[in-house]
């Protein structure tokens, strides 16, 4: 007999309503007709991923606020790079490059 597999919007739903809704596990897992084996396994996965996830999206928001700020200073150097443009000597003199 082949076990039933499960998607992972579905299994972290399911852990949101024990962790964040505080239902009891068997609650949980006999109302979504499931172990409450699997729904524990899927607690202890999802919950550290919980934690990556919020870090990770610091680290993201930092990630673009400096990715912004090295645009800008990239932008300004190119800026002070570029030669001095100079008028003709003569109105009638005109450069080709």
């Amino acid at each position: 007999m082949s076990a039933k597999r499960y998607t992972e919007e579905f299994r972290i739903e399911a852990v949101k309503q024990v962790t964040d809704r505080g239902h009891p596990v068997a609650e949980v897992a006999s109302r979504l007709v499931v172990t409450s084996h699997s729904l524990y396994q899927w607690i202890r996965r999802y919950r550290v991923l919980e934690a990556e996830r919020l870090v990770t999206e610091d680290q993201n928001a930092e990630l673009r606020r400096l990715k912004g700020e090295l645009r800008r200073v990239t932008e300004e150097r190119d800026i002070l790079k570029k030669p001095p443009r100079t008028l003709p000597r003569r109105p009638s003199e005109v450069r080709v490059y």
